[in-house]
């Protein structure tokens, strides 16, 4: 069940659907009719279509694709479509691929010091794990990186740039639709260690639901020992657990429950608190993907109830490019309401901005296209993402050794104090 969720937590980046899919290189799709569809229905649903493309260059990039039709694949149509909805410029306007079936090749990779680490892949590769990726297919990973960025989807600001490209650049029909591969589903990788030596490995893509359901991986992490999971802990993306040494706590809140679910974790991070007395507490929106910011206002809620707290400089928070959406808005709550001093990087997308997501279906391609439904405002100045009050990113020394540099940081500074 658990890799089934992972498997819809990353087809959302591509599709926000976990539903049938449709496949797509099928010469009877009305594109001429989809590409109408898709302007009309934008126009009318998204709340402010044109904040940052004219409509005027919005119809003139449409109708190139639309005279390109006769020369180009599904999947390059696809890929034009994406680069001009980029241009509409916020985090929730996108092309889903529910119906390109991703294939995907065994490695994932995060850029850290500038440098595209590989830090998860399949077990059949797992030598790779913790190298640099310099090209694909012999083309330099600055050209490739620089190509993809210009397609990823639900991108908001440098941050998201920078997560959503790492994660579209191992999908291989936006490789090979961007005309950067060889061939559709297999391709060469040359990554270089910490020494200099240089490999080259031919990786071949499968399918999203092999990938998911059938692959075993093997994932670099961080961790700070002063800090454990609880055994009966309700959900594995929330919980909480003390600090040890520290009369403080560790919230770990990846993604959202429901109304009641928040209520009932609410209530017992108090009443811990309360029979306890605890006065630090540390809320991680690390990872955090987004969900209804209403439910995160109830944590809130139950921690400002807390008198034991210190509320001057006792408060914790954790952000970093891939906080998304709701858990943006979050923090900047938090900030506001707990007077948290937010600790690592500025968050994947802004405070002010056009979020709340609704889709619609084009006909013929199967394709899902969201959009954005309100224009939510958390902050005065508008800022790309939520600036911490201490910016700290992650780098390679201490990740390739398990240690959580953001956190350790936090517990050096509340055992200072």
């Amino acid at each position: 069940m658990i890799k089934f969720l992972t498997f819809c937590l990353f087809v959302l980046v591509l599709s926000n659907s976990c539903g049938q899919t449709n496949k797509l290189n099928n010469k009877e799709i009305d594109w001429t009719q989809d590409l109408d569809l898709y302007k009309r229905n934008l126009e009318q649903n998204h709340i402010d279509l044109y904040n940052t493309i004219d409509s005027v260059e919005f119809g003139k990039e449409l109708q190139k694709i639309t005279s390109a039709l006769p020369d180009k694949s599904d999947t390059e149509i696809i890929v034009d479509l994406m680069q001009l909805t980029r241009k509409i410029g916020d985090g929730h306007t996108a092309v889903s691929l529910r119906g390109v079936e991703p294939h995907l090749f065994p490695i994932e990779i995060y850029k850290m010091n500038r440098k595209w680490r590989v830090i998860k892949t399949s077990n059949e590769y797992s030598n790779l794990l913790g190298k640099i990726l310099t090209e694909i297919d012999g083309k330099p990973i600055s050209i490739i990186e620089e190509e993809v960025s210009k397609v990823a989807q639900y991108v908001e600001n440098e941050q998201s740039e920078v997560y959503r490209t790492g994660r579209y650049l191992v999908i291989s029909e936006v490789l090979f639709g961007l005309q950067l591969t060889n061939t559709k589903l297999k391709a060469k990788f040359t990554f270089l260690d910490d020494t200099g030596t240089k490999s080259t490995l031919s990786l071949d893509a499968s399918d999203s639901e092999e990938y998911y359901e059938n692959t075993d991986f093997q994932t670099l992490k961080v961790a700070t020992p002063q800090i454990q999971k609880p055994i009966d802990s309700g959900y594995d993306f929330l919980w909480f657990s003390p600090i040890q040494n520290i009369n403080g706590i560790y919230i770990k809140f990846e993604s959202y429950p429901s109304f009641e679910g928040m209520e009932e974790f609410g209530e017992s991070v108090l009443d811990y608190v309360n029979e306890n007395q605890i006065e630090q507490v540390v809320i991680d929106l690390r990872n955090n993907g987004g969900g209804d910011f209403f439910v995160g206002t109830f944590l809130a809620y139950y921690l400002n109830l807390a008198d034991s707290i210190d509320f001057k400089s006792g408060v914790y928070l954790l952000t970093d490019r891939v906080t998304f959406s709701a858990g943006t808005s979050n923090a900047s709550q938090f900030r506001q309401i707990l007077n948290a001093k937010i600790v690592g990087e500025p968050t994947g997308s802004n405070p002010t901005g056009y979020q709340d997501m609704g889709q619609f279906t084009l006909p013929n391609s199967k394709l899902i296209i969201t959009y954005s439904k309100r224009l939510f405002r958390f902050q005065d100045n508008v800022t790309a993402g939520v600036q911490p009050d201490v910016l700290i990113e992650y780098n390679w020394e201490n990740y390739s050794n398990g240690v959580d540099n953001m956190l350790e940081w936090i517990i050096k500074d509340i055992k200072q104090k």
